[in-house]
């Protein structure tokens, strides 16, 4: 009770836990229109380095779900924003990676494309993904350039199931070049601090939704939010058991997170209602 009771600040993730594939999960649109009714300031903070904000505030719509492309963080935005604080305008980067990351990194001029001679080279999901961009990758890293992935997804949950994701593609790049990469988004600090930065919030009024025990609920503990998960995407009842690290509060869905939430508050606001009461 306590859990849910203290939570003015949430960080949503959205692949698994508003919608999977094109299709919305139960109860998404209902739950944010909860937390706009509640007051309560959300982000919907992402790992998924492919999409831009406002594609994401389109395809939100299309699922009934009304949001701003400022109320979008994704690992592209953050890995610009760890970039431009360590590197001049103009700096050469290679990038693998789709529209989402192009338009972060390159879309203003900021940085540079540069195959031969980069100081980052860069890697998101991309599902163009060839041999050719592996390889270049692997040639650039061990001739010096900094190593840097969007985010550590193994895998990604499609209409088909359970597909790669970045973290396949840095991990066969890892392989080839014997060098870990710099890893921006969920569980690493650089996403998470971006969202609360961005929303004002404190870690001890802050929570994280999601669907991923690797990431959203690690990320979430080393930073002291509250962590929250659904079994709706990635993890379930079966990753949960087996796992060292354990949420605050697990629900089925977003109905049964709401309904909890909802009781919670009905009843700490109960004694305080009783109180004045009395005085009056």
């Amino acid at each position: 009770m306590e859990t849910l009771a203290r939570i003015r600040f949430l960080l949503i993730d959205m692949d698994g836990v508003l919608y999977r594939g094109g299709t919305a999960l139960p109860g998404a649109p209902e739950f944010i229109q909860w937390l706009r009714r509640q007051r309560i300031r959300y982000l919907f903070v992402t790992n998924n380095s492919t999409r831009t904000p406002e594609q994401y505030v389109e395809r939100l719509a299309q699922l009934g779900i009304s949001a701003e492309a400022g109320q979008i963080l994704t690992s592209s935005l953050a890995t610009r924003a760890f970039l431009q604080n360590r590197a001049p305008r103009g700096t050469p980067i290679y990038l693998i990676g789709q529209e989402g990351l192009e338009a972060a990194l390159l879309g203003d001029g900021y940085f540079v494309h540069d195959d031969r001679s980069p100081r980052f080279v860069v890697v998101g999901l991309d599902t163009r993904l060839t041999y050719e961009k592996l390889r270049r990758a692997t040639l650039l890293i061990r001739a010096g350039a900094t190593f840097i992935g969007t985010n550590p997804d193994r895998t990604f949950p499609s209409p088909e199931g359970i597909t790669p994701g970045c973290g396949a593609i840095l991990a066969a790049i890892e392989a080839a070049t014997e060098v870990a990469p710099v890893i921006i988004g969920k569980p690493e600090r650089w996403l998470f601090e971006a969202a609360l930065q961005r929303l004002g919030a404190p870690p001890e009024q802050s929570a994280v939704l999601g669907d991923r025990l690797d990431t959203d609920i690690a990320g979430g503990k080393r930073l002291g939010l509250t962590t929250l998960l659904v079994l709706t995407g990635v993890h379930g009842p079966e990753h949960l058991r087996a796992a060292s690290v354990q949420p605050d509060a697990v629900f089925a869905d977003l109905p049964a997170l709401l309904e909890n939430w909802e009781r919670t508050l009905s009843e700490t606001r109960r004694p305080q209602l009783s109180q004045k009461g009395t005085h009056e």
